[in-house]
């Protein structure tokens, strides 16, 4: 299945997307978030589907979509993940996964805009495959992994990079500005990704080509990241991680290229759709 969240911003609808359109599943009773996911909401939403999904109303097209999934209990990301990344930024590969959080609070839709931090000037675009957890997963051994992954979507992990690198402490200052985790448009079931370790990833800026990948280079798969992570934390249901992503950022260019107001970006992973953002100008 792929799953919408549609509407105003904290108004959203759950919907669902299929071969005719998107559509309107209120009716079920429940939007995306934890309790949707531990109560095995995605078998109960198929079902229901199957019995009541030709009375359900059409999702008008243009309708804002809202982040795919609700509000997460953790966004956690995986840094330099990708081994032309590494290369481009001058950071070793790493032996064990880069961890780092996001706010929730930067969560948002797919094509709401993008607004640079107020004393921003080093704005930088990443496109990552989102992987979002399907039950409560704690000390998961590797082979068993994959039974706690719901699905995946497309996410852009916006980096401030003056904030991130040269501010001191943790990355997690330069990568929860409001806005700066646009997820979705859809979350994706597993079950419809034949081979999440092949699908194309890329990002343009103004019509110009960034960033093209492949998530055959992840340097860490994601069955071990999820057992990883599991370690360290509970991962909950609803819970997203992003995975990292290819060479191509503002950062690895010489010399830098960041965003500023009036950039479009633009963004996609095979079968997880595509998004965009404007950027524009923090103003009180």
């Amino acid at each position: 299945m792929k799953l919408i969240r549609f509407g105003l911003p904290g108004e959203e609808k759950p919907g669902v997307v299929t071969d005719n359109g998107m559509f309107d599943v209120s009716a079920f009773g429940e939007d995306f978030g934890e309790r949707f996911f531990e109560t095995d909401g995605l078998a109960r939403l198929q079902s229901w589907w199957a019995a009541n999904g030709a009375g359900c109303p059409s999702v008008p097209a243009g309708t804002r979509l809202g982040p795919c999934v609700q509000r997460p209990s953790k966004i956690i990301c995986i840094g330099l993940n990708y081994a032309d990344h590494a290369k481009e930024t001058g950071a070793a590969i790493p032996a064990e996964p880069i961890v780092f959080f996001k706010s929730t609070s930067s969560l948002v839709g797919p094509n709401d805009n993008l607004v640079i931090p107020r004393n921003s000037v080093k704005t930088d675009w990443e496109v990552e495959l989102a992987v979002v957890i399907g039950k409560k997963a704690s000390y998961v051994d590797e082979s068993e992994a994959m039974d706690y992954v719901a699905g995946y979507a497309l996410h852009n992990d916006y980096s401030e990079r003056e904030f991130q690198l040269e501010r001191n402490g943790q990355w997690v200052k330069g990568k929860s500005s409001d806005t700066f985790a646009p997820l979705g448009p859809w979350l994706v079931t597993k079950d419809e990704i034949s081979d999440v370790n092949n699908l194309r990833l890329w990002l343009t800026v103004n019509g110009k080509t960034m960033q093209d990948g492949n998530t055959s280079n992840l340097i860490f798969k994601i069955p071990f990241i999820v057992s990883y992570l599991s370690q360290f934390m509970t991962l909950l249901p609803g819970d997203v991680i992003s995975t990292g992503t290819p060479a191509g950022v503002g950062l690895g260019f010489n010399p830098q290229i960041y965003l500023k107001a009036g950039d479009v970006i633009e963004l996609g992973i095979d079968g997880l759709g595509t998004s965009q953002q404007t950027a524009e100008a923090w103003k009180k």
